[in-house]
């Protein structure tokens, strides 16, 4: 092009309308993202960007060599998968020990199922989050939402043959088990965890059949873990109002907060089959679950590449859809006979919390609990399950498992909430050890006095941000039979 003033002019009027386009260009996808960071998927692609380069900053990621089980360093990469797989089949195979037959059998409901329907694909459909990790087959669940119909047609077809069959694509027994560094000797095995990838359209699978079962089995009203209509929060309100009616009225509460450990890896397979059995489940899905375990195969993950398959034949499927429900089927049936009425006796998943207004009862119902859950596989944990005693009175001891002392501590976070022996008291006490200033604000003077326990009752009611209306129990969420035992302790306190 000629280098005339007509030419300059022109290309300077070019360049000013190509500025003024990337302006509005820009401004577009900044407003985008904006909206987008005001989402849900947002947020995740934020947390997951910042978990990225956190991850880039540390050299863990790129560790190529492990120390074996006597602490020698393993350098060549065969010798460094083969302890992976060594190290990860062990871990996943071990198993408690417990009583290997049962005394009472139980009678298989042999019944027709219906077939797969559409809206029962688009509902398990809708359920599955996106952008999540994929599993060895690397088909996202966003792939079947963008198919849309054709895709909920093709997955009907597909879940009613296996339905039919018994028997599901070899291709979603794979599974795949990716670590990360957890605190501790980046050459030792042992602080690292390993979180396990399934395929998603086997997890689209096990929403359909997670959502016949919830149809036929009842789970008890002491299980918040899994349950539509209840949550953790329902849990702590419960366990918070009992301890205030105790403090209130000046008596002792004994609470037990019972760990499990492993719980997840070690539940016996052969257990779970029983217990389906016993909540009615009928054969034919019992069958199906069976399917899912059978013949799985696991590989680990590393820096210098895959294990070899593997085996695991003890527990249930870390990662799976349906395992929380099979979960809360085993210790439904597994705590029949000794669990409480709630607020007495609560569960989340394995979360379990035993109340009593005696330390010989709770100690009692504590060793009834171990009994029933270790002799079929499951296992208390002595160095974690804590005892705590509310308007504890001198001489009022501790409580023991097993011949051996539960720890006993004056405070306990129960599913995310602190909860305190003393109440506000020990509140008090812990923001002036962290010199909070907020308590420079209350106007009563510490320390507060468990008689009356009414300043603790208000505070308590204003955290929750309701009326303490003492006339009525109180409106949750959790349905009203716990909130009527409630109101019992609460009439005769």
């Amino acid at each position: 092009m000629d280098r005339t003033e007509e030419n300059r002019q022109e290309y300077k009027e070019l360049q000013r309308r190509v500025k003024r386009e990337v302006s509005k260009a820009k401004q577009k996808a900044y407003d985008e993202l904006y909206t987008r960071l005001d989402t849900r998927e947002g947020e995740m692609d934020l947390h997951r960007l910042a978990r990225q380069r956190d991850q880039d900053g540390k050299d863990v990621q790129q560790v190529r060599v492990i120390k074996d089980r006597d602490g020698r360093v393993l350098t060549s990469e065969e010798s460094v998968q083969r302890r992976w797989k060594e190290y990860f089949e062990e871990l996943m195979n071990e198993e408690n020990e417990r009583e290997k037959k049962r005394v009472e059998g139980v009678n298989s409901v042999e019944q027709k199922v219906d077939k797969i329907r559409k809206d029962e694909v688009r509902k398990a459909l809708k359920r599955m989050k996106s952008v999540k990790a994929v599993g060895p087959d690397d088909i996202p669940v966003e792939v079947w939402k963008c198919l849309g119909e054709a895709a909920v047609g093709f997955l009907t077809s597909l879940f009613n043959r296996v339905l039919e069959s018994e028997r599901m694509p070899e291709e979603w027994r794979s599974v795949l088990v990716p670590i990360f560094k957890n605190k501790g000797d980046v050459q030792s095995c042992s602080n690292y965890r390993g979180i396990k990838l399934m395929s998603h359209t086997m997890k689209l699978w096990e929403r359909v059949v997670e959502a016949r079962l919830r149809k036929v089995v009842e789970i008890c009203e002491q299980q918040y873990g899994f349950m539509p209509r209840k949550s953790t929060t329902d849990a702590i309100f419960a366990l918070r109002i009992l301890m205030e009616k105790y403090r209130d009225g000046q008596r002792e509460l004994h609470c037990v907060f019972v760990d499990l450990e492993k719980v997840y890896d070690r539940v016996p397979r052969e257990e779970l089959w029983y217990c389906m059995r016993k909540s009615g489940v009928a054969e034919k899905y019992v069958r199906v679950v069976q399917d899912m375990y059978e013949r799985s195969r696991t590989v680990v993950r590393c820096a210098i590449g895959q294990t070899e398959e593997f085996k695991v034949e003890v527990g249930l499927h870390q990662g799976s859809a349906l395992s929380p429900f099979l979960f809360a089927m085993v210790m439904d049936q597994l705590s029949e006979e000794v669990r409480q009425e709630s607020p007495w006796t609560m569960m989340l998943a394995d979360d379990i919390v035993i109340c009593s207004e005696s330390r010989e009862q709770v100690e009692e119902n504590l060793e009834r609990w171990r009994f029933a859950l270790e002799r079929r596989g499951m296992k208390v944990s002595r160095s974690k399950t804590e005892y705590m005693c509310v308007n504890e009175r001198e001489g009022s001891g501790t409580v023991r498992l097993q011949g051996e002392e539960v720890k006993k501590v004056q405070e306990f976070k129960y599913l995310g909430s602190t909860v305190q022996s003393n109440g506000v008291q020990r509140m008090w006490e812990r923001g002036q050890e962290e010199n909070y200033p907020a308590l420079d604000t209350i106007p009563i003077p510490p320390p507060f006095p468990l008689t009356p326990a009414k300043p603790c009752t208000a505070v308590f009611y204003l955290q929750l941000n309701i009326s303490p209306t003492l006339n009525s129990p109180p409106h949750c969420s959790c349905g009203p039979a716990i909130f009527s035992n409630l109101y019992t302790t609460w009439s005769s306190s």
